[in-house]
């Protein structure tokens, strides 16, 4: 068997002679050599299987404030890439060049776990994230890299659209450290139209991940203008977040920009990221962030109990940190959720795309 191609678990026979992913629940059912939605599990020799395990469609050393994380040991350096593929048809992707990809031969052959795990340490990265494209269709692959990052004590981030099964949920998220989840809107009407998915399996991953595992959680929600950027829209999802997650679940509201098929719609004002984020903090979000924007207080990091900014951010520079060594405010003491091992010593605030030999 080509080493790319390797066997999955979440999947079953049908009466009519079809094979079903159980991956997620778009539930793609396969005939013979078929591939599901997502491009890279397919039907081979009457089982389904992942097509591009070893295989990446490129590396880059970022600040972890990219991925957007701000609370997962800030200023740190990550190790990021994706495949290929996707099992969502969102009409606004901003990375459609690989979650949308169908040339697999132009991923490289040369990234096995191990060798992704010590690339990590040789660059000085406290993590690996699994981004450009959504890590659940390469889970096995994915998993794989986490098991050996843990072997170099390096940590593992998924940025997901939390699309998938409640089985494979399990086994995927165990193996994570850090999670954030790209709640797209707020609305079933949306997720139909324009991402070609459902709403409800998502907020079940939120839940899931909040109350069920280790993982730290973020939220990323990317507003889209005349989209999913009405302020009830708004006021909705951050009630049920805070009502559902707790109030210590950082969120951030990041600007779109006209990419893939919704050429035609205009960027997001940095107006209507601001009134996010005050919707947030209003409803009781203790930590909301705004993103791809130049806007130093919305992406700074502020205590929830007296105000005090405790990590600057400008873009993804930071300044001033008010954080003690245990991840206290200085000035009231109280406690600040997350992973933090001090001010950064060598801040990195421009991604570097990596090769890896």
């Amino acid at each position: 068997m080509d080493h790319t191609i390797v066997p999955t678990r979440y999947w079953h026979r049908r009466p009519d002679g079809r094979v079903q992913c159980d991956l997620c629940p778009r539930h793609c059912r396969l005939h013979e050599g078929q591939r599901g939605l997502c491009y890279v599990r397919q039907r081979l020799d009457g089982e389904v299987r992942l097509v591009s395990y070893g295989r990446s469609s490129g590396f880059c050393v970022d600040p972890i404030e990219k991925k957007p994380l701000n609370h997962f040991y800030p200023g740190s350096r990550v190790l990021s890439f994706g495949t290929a593929g996707c099992n969502l048809a969102c009409k606004f992707c901003q990375n459609w060049d690989m979650s949308k990809s169908r040339e697999m031969d132009t991923l490289s052959d040369d990234a096995s776990p191990q060798r992704l795990a010590r690339a990590a340490r040789e660059l000085d990265c406290r993590s690996v994230a699994f981004t450009y494209n959504d890590p659940v269709i390469f889970m096995e692959y994915a998993l794989a890299i986490a098991a050996a990052c843990r072997e170099r004590d390096v940590r593992t981030v998924a940025v997901t659209a939390g699309y998938i099964d409640p089985q494979p949920r399990r086994e995927f998220f165990a193996g994570m450290d850090a999670v954030n989840v790209d709640l797209k809107a707020f609305t079933e009407r949306f997720y139909h139209e324009i991402c070609g998915a459902h709403l409800a399996p998502v907020l079940e991953t939120l839940e899931y991940i909040r109350h069920e595992t280790g993982c730290w959680l973020e939220i990323t929600n990317l507003l889209i203008p005349g989209r999913n950027d009405a302020e009830a829209e708004l006021d909705a999802m951050t009630r049920w977040v805070v009502a559902q997650l707790g109030p210590d679940v950082p969120m951030h509201f990041t600007a779109f920009h006209p990419d893939w098929k919704m050429r035609d719609v205009p960027p997001t004002p940095p107006a209507t990221l601001r009134r996010a984020r005050e919707i947030a903090l209003a409803n009781g979000v203790r930590y909301a962030y705004t993103g791809n924007v130049h806007d130093a207080a919305g992406s700074s990091t502020f205590c929830h109990n007296c105000g005090e900014r405790l990590i600057e951010r400008d873009w993804y520079r930071l300044g001033a940190w008010e954080l003690d060594d245990a991840g206290r405010c200085r000035r009231c003491g109280s406690a600040v959720p997350g992973y933090f091992e001090g001010p950064p010593q060598h801040l990195q605030t421009r991604p570097l795309r990596v090769r890896l030999s």
